[in-house]
């Protein structure tokens, strides 16, 4: 199965972006920001949602290495900067002061701005994506890996965001909370370690 499959890489790509877009966390703000929706409009906003988050971290996660190159930054200041911005994420969820993206006037499409993005396609898991294909390289059990953990993860976030009625029924108002608790100290440990690995780099370097 190695031979064919990273299992490792997979396990912490999956493990790391499922803390940071939060699946759970995420419903009752679907909730509310499709409750005007009908059942078929709000089914329909789910993948519209996890089709758009696919696609921006896809971009940057072909081109991300292009795009530091050219600004001339190196992978340990991404790792520490990644790190800094997932330890604000996380500081953020157990707090309790997730950013609300409201209500958007008009007639904007909810599940492109802001669900598709920032709320699952956000910095913290665009950083945490291109990392985790950098981690891969070009070795192809390595590349499977975290193309079949960012498969994974947005059919997760779907299943979530499309059955988020019976999910928020179920959880309740409490479990809710508790899940975004313990996402948020997990997150906070994934930060830590980046910043460590980026200092460590940088030392070696010297």
């Amino acid at each position: 199965m190695n031979n064919v499959i990273d299992v490792t890489l997979f396990a912490s790509t999956f493990f790391t972006l499922f803390v940071i877009m939060d699946p759970a966390g995420n419903v009752p703000i679907f909730l509310g920001l499709t409750s005007k929706l009908t059942p078929k409009e709000r089914a329909r906003a789910a993948w519209q949602a996890n089709a758009v988050s696919a696609g921006v971290l896809a971009v940057f996660g072909l081109f991300g290495t292009y795009i530091l190159g050219f600004l001339h930054i190196s992978v340990e200041a991404m790792q520490m900067s990644g790190g800094l911005l997932l330890l604000l994420v996380a500081l953020q969820l157990l707090t309790g002061e997730e950013s609300d993206p409201g209500k958007p006037a008009g007639k904007t499409n909810v599940a492109l701005v802001p669900i598709g993005t920032p709320l699952l396609a956000g910095p913290g898991t665009i950083v945490a994506f291109m990392l985790a294909v950098e981690d891969a390289g070009s070795n192809t059990p390595s590349i499977i890996a975290v193309i079949a953990a960012f498969v994974a993860v947005h059919i997760v976030s779907w299943a979530a965001l499309r059955f988020s009625v019976v999910i928020h029924r179920v959880l309740g108002e409490g479990g809710t909370t508790l899940l975004t608790k313990l996402s948020g100290m997990l997150l906070a440990a994934i930060a830590t370690q980046l910043i460590v690995n980026g200092i460590l780099g940088v030392i070696e370097q010297i």
